[in-house]
């Protein structure tokens, strides 16, 4: 039988709030760090805007008036408080199957993160879904979110073009990622950001549900 091609070659999805059901934690968790240096504590919804971040640069958004010299400060209360908790955090209910069903018709998935090596390995053992990527990168390993270093370097590494790959995330930096490497991309409003403010990205489509995606995927990926 003829191999069937697929419009794209690869999947590239982001970590947190796309995959992974982390967001309220790390909203938590910032502002818990935020707390404990006694500075003002961001709103959930300005400590949400920052995640696909870097976490320098998050920290950055979410405590602008922080003496620069005390991020390496902040960062290690974040890292406290969700490495604490890290346990308690699974997939969204369906990401697992939706992986194993791209995997099944021979593409390529990958992750885009802001996380660090660190925090993502210890994730994807919690998930047990390490094996079923063929490659991934984080913030701390490359440029951060929305540098496209970091899409371009999987494009790269599985062997495609940016025409042929697209992005998957559930923020404005996922897709203002994939808008600078020249990737097609897919928002998902289950996450951190509203369906709203994807608009000036214009995202082949934008998914309420990890079921709404999957169905999605198999029927224009």
């Amino acid at each position: 039988m003829p191999t069937i091609r697929h419009r794209f070659d690869l999947i590239v999805f982001d970590w947190d709030g796309t995959l992974f059901d982390s967001t309220a934690l790390i909203v938590r968790c910032i502002q818990q760090a935020c707390a404990d240096l006694g500075v003002p504590v961001p709103s959930d919804e300005r400590a949400a805007f920052v995640i696909g971040l870097g976490l320098n640069d998050a920290l950055a958004h979410a405590a602008p008036g922080l003496p620069t010299e005390r991020y390496p400060e902040l960062g290690a209360r974040y890292r406290h408080h969700y490495f604490e908790h890290q346990h308690e955090l699974t997939l969204f209910p369906g990401a697992l199957e939706l992986v194993r069903a791209l995997k099944a018709r021979r593409q390529r998935v990958a992750v885009a993160t802001g996380k660090t090596r660190r925090g993502l390995d210890a994730a994807l053992a919690t998930a047990q879904l390490g094996a079923l990527f063929d490659a991934t990168r984080t913030a701390d390993e490359t440029a951060s979110k929305p540098h496209p270093r970091m899409l371009l370097e999987l494009i790269e590494a599985c062997g495609t073009t940016p025409e042929r790959t697209l992005m998957i995330g559930d923020t404005t930096h996922d897709l203002q990622l994939a808008a600078n490497a020249g990737t097609p991309s897919v928002g998902v409003s289950y996450g951190a950001h509203e369906r709203e403010a994807f608009a000036g990205f214009a995202p082949l489509y934008v998914a309420p549900t990890t079921r709404a995606l999957h169905e999605w995927l198999l029927a224009h990926g």
